[in-house]
């Protein structure tokens, strides 16, 4: 434990401890004084700036945090589930961005929940909730018609469970769900795309309306990569995501409407029966 309480007295340096999910590492960021990197048996799962949680470092979560913007009026309270926490970095955006939001995290690894409070607390009175069990578990708990926003970013070992991503999944996730509230997904894929494309056609099976954020090179299958899917009963407001998209550091496309059925090239939804995990990433990907 000594390195944590270096790691508290502002020395850069890493945090490393066993947790349920594998070697979890804190690195610091030379960049930013108190900002780390979270890694997972040396797959980044996320990126936490203490001094401004408002700062999304990674791709996805930027993609992400443009359907956190969009949800709600600018600076509304929402109340949000994340299942999949990490180091908590969308729920800290989402504190930071929305005061007064309410928030339950659901992150079955518990030693990594208990790592994360320790080195990079919450802020004072923030509104979140953690939960240490499976995300399909936590979800069947969330009072019907409760959150604004559903967001699915769950990896184990870097691939997301095969129970995540069936039409019975989305079932509790549209359960969940205000009238007209948001779903997003963090889904990652390379080349076929097989996985991207049932994900696609599992959506349309139970959300009227469907948009994917995404770097043109995964879409092309040129690379393994990350995608955002939002899904919602309501017009999505494609105008501002696709502008915010467009905009970003790494600038993204959105896809939706013909273009996207069209993408998902005939790719039949995923049942319980017969839901696969989602592929793992070669080994490049991390190096």
């Amino acid at each position: 434990m000594g390195k944590s309480r270096n790691a508290r007295r502002g020395a850069a340096e890493s945090v490393v401890e066993t947790v349920d999910g594998g070697l979890a590492e804190l690195i610091p960021d030379r960049d930013r004084a108190r900002a780390w990197t979270l890694l997972i048996d040396g797959a980044p799962q996320s990126h936490v700036d203490l001094d401004d949680p408002a700062y999304l470092s990674f791709e996805y979560q930027r993609r992400l945090g443009h359907v956190v913007d969009l949800a709600a009026p600018a600076g509304r309270p929402i109340q949000a589930v994340h299942l999949g926490g990490g180091a908590l970095t969308l729920a800290r955006y989402v504190a930071a961005t929305r005061p007064r939001s309410t928030q339950q995290v659901v992150e079955f690894d518990a030693p990594l929940v208990q790592l994360v409070r320790r080195e990079l607390p919450l802020e004072p009175g923030a509104r979140i909730r953690v939960r240490s069990v499976d995300a399909r578990e936590g979800l069947a708990k969330v009072p019907d018609g409760w959150a604004d926003l559903v967001v699915a970013d769950v990896f184990s070992g870097a691939r997301t469970p095969a129970h995540l991503t069936s039409t019975e999944f989305l079932d509790e996730v549209r359960r969940a769900l205000k009238p007209g509230g948001l779903y997003a997904a963090n889904l990652a894929d390379g080349p076929p795309l097989a996985h991207l494309r049932g994900q696609i056609a599992t959506a349309a099976a139970r959300f009227a309306e469907l948009a994917l954020l995404a770097d043109p090179t995964v879409l092309r299958g040129r690379r393994f990569g990350n995608a955002v899917l939002v899904a919602s009963d309501r017009p999505l407001p494609l105008a501002e995501l696709t502008r915010r998209t467009a905009s970003d550091p790494h600038p993204g496309r959105v896809e939706h409407g013909r273009p996207l059925t069209d993408f998902a090239g005939g790719a039949v939804p995923v049942t319980d029966a017969a839901a696969v995990a989602s592929p793992a990433p070669p080994a490049s990907v991390f190096r």
